[in-house]
C-alpha cells in the first residue's frame, strides 16, 4: 500500500486480530504494544476484565477482546496499552498485524449489527475483503471498573 502523508481522507489504526475478527484502533490512542504482563484479579469486574497489571509502575486494567464479543479461546498473545483520557487500559489480543492507513468513509455505524460488544464497536466495515470492526477505545473499559482501579490498584 503506498504511503498516505497529505491526504486527511486517510486515517492510521493499529490491527489487531481477536479471534477471527479484524479489528482497528486509532493511533491516537495507542501507547504501546507487549507481551502478556502477570495479572492480579479484580474484584467485582466484569468477565472480560482479566485483572490489574503493572504497566510501567501504574495499575491498569487488563480486558480481554475476545471476551467482549462473547467468544472463548486460546490465552491472548499480546496486549495493546491504549490511553482513555488520562487513564491508561490494556487491551488483550490474539496479534498486532501492524499500521495501516485507510480511508476514513471505509467503515459505516451499524450498532445493531454487534449488540453483545455493547457500544465498543464504533463502527463496521471492510478491509482487503475482510470485515473491519472499528473500536470505540474510549468505551471498551466502563467507568465503575476504572473507579475500582483506583480503590484497589494501589494495593498492588
Amino acid at each position: 500500500m503506498p504511503l498516505i502523508a497529505a491526504d486527511t481522507n486517510f486515517q492510521r489504526w493499529l490491527l489487531c486480530r481477536v479471534g477471527s475478527r479484524l479489528c482497528a484502533l486509532p493511533v491516537e490512542n495507542i501507547v504501546e504494544t507487549m507481551r502478556p504482563l502477570p495479572l492480579e484479579p479484580l474484584a467485582q469486574s466484569p468477565p472480560f476484565v482479566l485483572g490489574l497489571c503493572l504497566l510501567r509502575g501504574s495499575p491498569v486494567p487488563v480486558v480481554d477482546a475476545r471476551l467482549l464479543f462473547g467468544e472463548h479461546g486460546d490465552p491472548p498473545e499480546r496486549l495493546v496499552a491504549i490511553r482513555v483520557g488520562s487513564r491508561l487500559i490494556a487491551l488483550a489480543v490474539d496479534s498486532v498485524i501492524g499500521l495501516r492507513s485507510i480511508e476514513a468513509d471505509t467503515s459505516v455505524g451499524l450498532p445493531l449489527l454487534l449488540q453483545d460488544a455493547g457500544d465498543v464497536v464504533a463502527a463496521v466495515g471492510t478491509l482487503d475483503a475482510e470485515l473491519l470492526l472499528v473500536l470505540n477505545t474510549a468505551r471498551i473499559v466502563p467507568q465503575a471498573v476504572l473507579d475500582s482501579v483506583d480503590a484497589e490498584g494501589s494495593s498492588l
